[in-house]
């Protein structure tokens, strides 16, 4: 299979632009490689499938909640791949642990929507192998209002939500390589 392709645009920059958060980790930085405790642990990765600590600061007034994502646009799919979905999470939370994304310590309210693994949970990154390297992009998204969204919607319908109750958005970004 030939994987040469161009690289997909940034899926944010073509959506309305909003006020900016800020947005860190613990775990690495933004354009550093996406460390191995972030990677996959299944289809031949090793990684330690585990979430990335995150922090946020900058919301607007009016900020109801916070969701977070975690998107590859570089997948070799048309829709790109979503790695990660929580959404709930009260406006007065600024951080996430590392493991979160696992399921435990989430805040009160906070839930997972099924990511394009098929769980209900964070899963690392897992590019073909040879392909150039994906970005991760981690996303914290204030909203203004309660999305009235359970667990059972798709990832395309909580993110569809989400950008109609959009206040801000910020993105760190990590990359990765399978060799």
């Amino acid at each position: 299979m030939d994987l040469e392709r161009p690289e997909a645009p940034d899926p944010y920059a073509l959506l309305p632009t909003v006020p900016a958060l800020t947005v860190t980790s613990e775990s690495f930085s933004d354009g550093d490689p996406l460390p191995d405790e972030q990677v996959f642990n299944d289809w031949g990765f090793t990684g330690g499938n585990t979430s990335p600590q995150l922090s946020w600061s900058g919301a607007p007034e009016g900020t109801a909640g916070y969701v977070v994502t975690c998107f590859d646009p570089d997948a070799p799919t048309p829709s790109g791949f979503w790695h990660w979905l929580l959404l709930g999470i009260p406006a007065d939370v600024t951080s996430l642990p590392a493991g979160a994304g696992g399921g435990g310590d989430l805040p009160a309210g906070a839930f997972h929507v099924r990511n394009d693994f098929g769980s209900k949970a964070y899963g690392g990154a897992a590019p073909p192998a040879g392909d150039r390297p994906h970005r991760y992009m981690f996303a914290v998204h204030a909203v203004g209002a309660d999305l009235g969204l359970d667990d059972s919607v798709s990832p395309a319908v909580a993110t569809f939500t989400t950008g109609g109750n959009l206040l801000a958005r910020g993105v760190i970004t990590a990359l990765y390589q399978a060799k």
